[in-house]
């Protein structure tokens, strides 16, 4: 069942420019990307049949059909699940996400996901373009990782803020604890980032291939033990949004974010004793929380910035470095 078509005929002012392009253009609502996929789907269709390449040069005279259809229904199913709610109007919801909850389904999480209880709490009045099994999802943070996110209740809203993502417009400020003391009290980690060529399940700086990433990190606090270091209070401003960056980028440095699972393996140094050892070996889940989220309102145009304090075993873990803080 198809939920709307759009109809275009080329005229001589647009003759010659990609077909993908014209038709974003003609409708501002959609984004170029969400166009291009539905052309990959079959869903453009001119005189002579169905039309598959978004980089086609379009001629004065031809017309296209672009259809759209149905969002599918999500698999996943709604779930009474608590949220914290920082932010919620008719467009987006903004959600403090505790560590430990995966944000959609995947394999080995299909349900108690992120997406499960909005579909719940929104009664199932999420964007229909994240994906069948994403609906809402707009950027992700993992599971691990406690903090801000933005999920969005229709396709307008959906299409704006995944403009804002993809020219780096959004504010993003993550709070970390990594190992040891970084050389530089400040500083902008820049890599691409692509899987690791051995172990696919992690991420790695990439000399060639993957994704252009930057991190800024500004040290807030250092903690030492009788002259040896300890770990480190980051705020971490990201560029750009890839996956695991701030937990790739930090280790690429030699300075992995305490109790990392994947990026965390070297050893505690032996000089730590106490306290200090017990609580950076036994922290559950890498220290990392997003803390705060600056972005235009996608329907409105009003500027929004929301923060969210740290999450209790981040407070608890520093409560306990307190002592050896420079």
């Amino acid at each position: 069942m198809k939920k709307d078509v759009f109809q275009i005929t080329v005229g001589p002012e647009t003759e010659g420019i990609r077909l993908d392009k014209l038709l974003a253009d003609a409708m501002p609502d959609i984004s170029r990307s969400r166009v291009k996929a539905l052309i990959k789907e079959g869903q453009l269709v001119s005189a002579s049949g169905i039309v598959l390449s978004p980089s086609y040069n379009v001629k004065k005279g031809d017309n296209f059909s672009l259809s759209f259809p149905e969002p599918e229904d999500a698999d996943p199913i709604a779930e009474n699940i608590p949220l914290d709610i920082i932010f919620e109007d008719e467009h987006l919801v903004v959600v403090n996400k505790p560590a430990g909850m995966v944000v959609h389904p995947a394999p080995g999480s299909p349900n108690g996901t992120l997406v499960n209880a909005l579909l719940h709490h929104c009664n199932g009045s999420l964007s229909g373009i994240g994906g069948v099994k994403r609906p809402g999802i707009v950027h992700r943070i993992d599971k691990e990782t406690s903090g801000l996110l933005i999920v969005a209740k229709h396709d307008k809203a959906h299409n704006g803020l995944a403009v804002q993502f993809a020219d780096h417009s959004i504010e993003r400020t993550y709070i970390a604890v990594c190992k040891g003391h970084p050389k530089k009290l400040a500083d902008r980690i820049e890599g691409n980032i692509a899987r690791h060529p051995v172990d696919r399940k992690r991420m790695a700086v990439a000399p060639s291939g993957g994704k252009w990433a930057a991190t800024h990190y500004t040290v807030s606090a250092s903690y030492a033990q009788s002259g040896t270091p300890v770990a480190s209070l980051l705020e971490c401003r990201l560029e750009t949004g890839r996956t695991h960056q701030v937990r790739v980028h930090m280790a690429h440095i030699g300075h992995p974010l305490v109790g990392d699972p994947v990026y965390g393996r070297n050893a505690i140094a032996n000089s730590i004793k106490g306290a200090a050892r017990t609580a950076l070996a036994s922290f559950p889940r890498q220290a990392l929380h997003a803390k705060s989220l600056g972005f235009i309102h996608p329907v409105s145009g009003t500027p929004f910035k929301f923060e969210s304090s740290l999450p209790y075993d981040m407070e608890a873990l520093l409560k306990v470095l307190e002592p050896y803080k420079l």
